[in-house]
């Protein structure tokens, strides 16, 4: 057993449910998917600080995302049959299931902190979801 911290290394939960460190680099999210591109099960566990919005929309194909916050005020957009829904956390412990397949984006109203257990194969960034 090991210490770790969010800030120097992420978490992946593999699918065979081997919890495994990984060292955070620039190129971390690239890793990620050539060193697990053959376990479509896995799953980043990986805290983040915002203190602006979100430049991006994203997607989980693979299955449903946790997302909590740890602290601060964001609002989390989630786009499904081209309508968007707003969610507003500010209470610590706050959370959300974001379903899969549907498009997200984050809203952040102060520095926030957040948690997210996000399924991880085939996850896709975009300017703005597809029509």
């Amino acid at each position: 057993m090991n210490k770790s911290n969010f800030a120097s290394e992420f978490a992946i939960l593999t699918s065979d449910r081997q919890l495994i460190a990984k060292r955070l680099s620039p190129t971390f999210y690239q890793e990620l998917e050539t060193e697990f591109a053959s376990d479509d099960g896995h799953i980043l566990i990986s805290q983040h600080h915002f203190t602006e919005d979100w430049p991006t929309w994203e997607v989980h194909p693979s299955g449903d995302e946790f997302v909590t916050l740890i602290e601060g005020n964001m609002t989390l957009v989630l786009r499904q049959d081209n309508q968007d829904k707003t969610l507003h956390l500010n209470q610590p412990g706050d959370h959300v299931r974001v379903p899969a397949g549907v498009w997200h984006t984050a809203k952040t109203h102060a520095p926030t902190t957040m948690l997210f257990v996000t399924p991880g194969a085939g996850t896709l960034n975009a300017a703005s979801p597809p029509i």
